[in-house]
């Protein structure tokens, strides 16, 4: 029997593992897409996460592809109302995300005026008459907090959305949006979606003080790119050749390091003593952090996905955890040892 996970404080209810969409229409199509969500549902999944900007960065996509594959297939499966369906607002329309930039036609941000016509354009694509988990993609320094707060609370009253979250900010950013929701009497967020992975320097990115405020005030987190674009899955190793993939030149400037790989070879131990996929150990590591309910995971094929689904029914034993913590552990100033 599947074990659902509260969001937070929030009434939501998630799968362990939430479904990311970004490569549906990119490097995942249509029919495949319908795969790989028939096969997540099948397993219990409920939460699907997608994007309106989804994927302008490819040649020839203005954005919304996503939204529009995911709005077929609820169309044709007839199963909205058992899913948590997440979208995003934020990024540039049109393709290379530049539709109207600097104009008055512009296509992105946190304004009243392009939130309130953005959900109404993800409803459309969606082809659904809610949103149950709208997301601020990242900020909008251009946009005052209560401006934007204001327009997401408006689309709470009006039945488009459910619950309200944000991705990508700082502990700083989420603070100043909690304080003022509580002082305007505004809908609050009820989660956050950041980067997050047993890898260096982004655990330490969140740990030191997005955890803490999301523990503190009841904020859900659901991390996206938790296995650190495929370092986390074991195919990347010390001194060997780099694999066949998209990622493959990113991860090694970005993510190469002496305890990146110590990290990796601790997860392949771990692994070995399950008898599991490496990336399900560090799946399962992050589910048992403070505050997370749901990494957020993608794949490209039903047999990918498969592979991930099994994190739901893997134990970590508390030598397990103690090891993996231990060796991608991050160095603590004073202040990061406040009680």
């Amino acid at each position: 029997m599947t074990t659902y996970r509260r969001l937070g404080r929030s009434g939501l209810q998630l799968f362990p593992l939430g479904l990311g969409t970004m490569q549906f229409g990119w490097s995942a199509d249509e029919a495949t897409s319908f795969e790989i969500m028939d096969a997540y549902v099948a397993a219990g999944g409920n939460f699907i996460d997608t994007a309106d900007i989804y994927t302008t960065w490819t040649p020839g996509n203005p954005g919304g592809i996503s939204e529009e594959i995911i709005g077929r297939w609820i169309k044709a499966r007839g199963n909205r109302d058992q899913l948590v369906i997440a979208t995003k607002v934020r990024g540039g329309m049109g393709e290379k995300a530049s539709e109207g930039r600097s104009t008055i036609h512009q296509r992105e941000g946190l304004s009243r005026r392009w939130i309130l016509k953005a959900c109404e354009d993800s409803l459309r694509r969606l082809q659904v008459d809610h949103i149950d988990l709208y997301q601020a993609h990242w900020i909008d320094s251009q946009t005052p907090i209560e401006e934007t707060l204001s327009a997401f609370s408006e689309l709470v009253q009006r039945g488009y959305v459910r619950y309200l979250g944000c991705s990508n900010y700082s502990a700083w950013r989420l603070m100043e949006a909690l304080w003022t929701s509580d002082r305007r009497g505004l809908e609050s967020y009820v989660s956050i979606q950041p980067e997050y992975s047993l890898l260096s320097p982004t655990r330490a990115n969140f740990e030191r003080e997005l955890q803490r405020v999301a523990v503190e005030y009841g904020i859900g987190v659901v991390p996206w790119s938790p296995l650190g674009g495929g370092m986390l899955t074991g195919k990347y190793r010390r001194g060997l050749p780099l694999p066949e993939s998209v990622r493959a030149s990113e991860n090694a400037a970005r993510r190469f390091s002496d305890q990146n790989f110590d990290t990796i070879e601790t997860l392949v131990a771990v692994a070995e003593r399950h008898g599991v996929p490496v990336a399900q150990v560090s799946l399962a590591w992050l589910l048992r952090q403070p505050a997370v309910t749901a990494p957020i995971i993608g794949a490209n094929s039903v047999d990918q996905l498969n592979e991930l689904l099994g994190t739901v029914n893997l134990n970590l034993s508390d030598d397990d955890l103690s090891d993996i913590s231990r060796v991608s552990d991050w160095p603590r100033a004073r202040t990061d040892m406040e009680n």
